[in-house]
């Protein structure tokens, strides 16, 4: 049971993180219309932190699924 609430909360993590990625970006073109090199950093930062959150739901998944497919 914790391990699969443990999935439920990485998979809830990475949407929370991929809809606060998505303000984010609206905000940005809100405040900035055109184009600008830090608005541009924002997104990027912001699309950075829902990599690192999916990559860290992956290697979350990968220790608590291998030793079960093995």
């Amino acid at each position: 049971v914790t391990e699969w609430i443990l999935v439920v909360l990485c998979i809830g993590l990475v949407f929370v993180v991929e809809l606060l990625n998505t303000a984010i970006e609206y905000i940005t073109d809100l405040v900035s219309p055109g184009f600008h090199q830090t608005a541009g950093k924002i997104k990027d930062i912001a699309a950075g932190a829902v990599l690192i959150s999916a990559i860290t739901a992956a290697i979350a998944g990968l220790i608590i699924f291998l030793p079960k497919i093995f």
